[in-house]
């Protein structure tokens, strides 16, 4: 906001440069309470179920959540992941769980981030698992909005490890700005490419993100052997 009066501009100065801690909260383009509905649609066209993403604050920083249900011939989808940060966006639990047909897992990564090490846990007697992180190590669903923060400030992320279960190296790329339909209307986006890359897999997609101030995501589009899914924002 435009100062005034310039002592108050000089007053305030010594405030805006104190940078933010993982105690304190930083400016984020999402705001608390945050409810993103999405719509899951079969290459077709075809409506399978929905998705959520779920922002809210926390004693200490940020609590994220995303929910998907869908529904196939035969085959049912349905995923649950929480992230918990501080306010760097910093991880310090994630815990992923999900029914994909018969296959079904549910397991928590706890990060210690002052040592740089994770320790993954299996429910229902599954083991457990330790590994190296680095600073501030993120796991997925916090560096989706760690990306937000950075497109809102104007620079595209760098490559980086993430944590989904496993390690992976996560690269995004700007590709275009263009509009895109959503709920009917045409809304201007900028396509990111996102390629992550693990040890025995690697994976490919394209998110569309707003040009609003919240950088909200307007459709994530998957490449599977059977089509293209996607998810569309709707309102």
């Amino acid at each position: 906001m435009k100062k005034l009066i310039v002592t108050f501009a000089l007053l305030a100065l010594p405030a805006a440069l104190k940078p933010a801690t993982a105690e304190t909260p930083a400016p984020t383009p999402f705001k608390p309470g945050e409810r993103l509905r999405y719509e899951v649609v079969w290459p077709s066209g075809l409506s399978l179920g929905e998705a959520e993403f779920v922002a809210n604050t926390e004693q200490g920083g940020w609590k994220f959540g995303f929910s998907l249900a869908a529904s196939l011939p035969n085959f049912e989808i349905k995923d649950q992941y929480t992230s918990e940060t501080d306010f760097n966006l910093c991880s310090k639990t994630f815990h992923k769980q999900f029914r994909h047909g018969s296959k079904q897992t549910d397991e928590t990564v706890t990060f210690d981030q002052d040592a740089h090490r994770a320790q993954r846990t299996t429910a229902a007697g599954g083991g457990e698992s330790s590994f190296d992180v680095p600073p501030c190590g993120r796991d997925g669903l916090a560096f989706l909005y760690f990306l937000r923060q950075d497109l809102a400030r104007g620079r595209i992320s760098p490559p980086d490890d993430i944590n989904f279960g496993g390690q992976y190296m996560i690269t995004v790329t700007y590709a275009e700005s263009r509009p895109i339909m959503v709920a009917g209307a045409p809304r201007e986006a900028d396509r990111i490419l996102v390629d992550i890359l693990g040890e025995k897999a690697q994976h490919s997609f394209e998110i569309f993100f707003s040009k609003d101030e919240a950088r909200t995501p307007l459709a994530v589009n998957v490449p599977f052997e059977l089509g293209t899914f996607s998810l569309r924002l709707v309102e």
